[in-house]
């Protein structure tokens, strides 16, 4: 990992662990989990708020208020909300990438469970996505909660990542290997 990409990390771990403990203390969990999918998709999918966490030209106040603004528009909780003001006055509203991320891995830790990313060549029904995610916790011994994607590149197969550990069984590596097999023969 790079030196700032650790250094960002670090940030958001901090805040993270103090957005935890208070929503874990005021029994908002559940809330703060669905407001991290909210805003994971809000900023997957608006290049302006991109823009606004990572602008070093808007001021601190400007950030506050945007931030202020998105918050009760989206409803978050008291915790978040309190978290990414001081976040914005801090200057520090470019980790909140990181910080969607860390929560998302307290809280499964919390119910115990483990998330699970699962790319493949096209979409996986429902009866395909319970069958991977059974298999799953045989597996690891812990609920799986899957975060599914689709790539076309692979052909066929699945890719799945949990924790550390990858699968990779699609026909776009087997062929990949294939092909490095053949340069090395010939």
């Amino acid at each position: 990992m790079s030196e700032p990409a650790s250094i960002s990390s670090g940030i958001a771990a901090r805040y993270a662990t103090a957005i935890f403990e208070l929503a874990k203390e005021a029994k908002s969990l559940a809330k703060l989990e669905a407001n991290l999918n909210d805003l994971s998709a809000a900023l997957g999918e608006s290049a302006e708020l991109r823009d606004v966490i990572a602008s070093p030209v808007l001021s601190r106040d400007e950030q506050g208020r945007a931030i202020a603004a998105i918050a009760d528009k989206m409803g978050l909780v008291p915790e978040l909300r309190n978290g990414m003001a001081l976040m914005a006055a801090k200057r520090r509203l470019f980790v909140l990438p990181q910080l969607i991320a860390q929560l998302d891995e307290m809280i499964a830790e919390d119910k115990g469970e483990v998330k699970a990313e699962v790319t493949s060549a096209k979409a996986l029904t429902k009866a395909q996505s319970d069958k991977l995610a059974k298999t799953l916790k045989a597996q690891i011994g812990r609920d799986v909660k899957l975060n599914a994607t689709v790539d076309e590149s692979l052909i066929g197969g699945l890719v799945v990542k949990v924790g550390s550990k990858m699968i990779d069984t699609s026909i776009r590596s087997r062929l990949d290997s294939l092909q490095n097999a053949m340069k090395e023969v010939g």
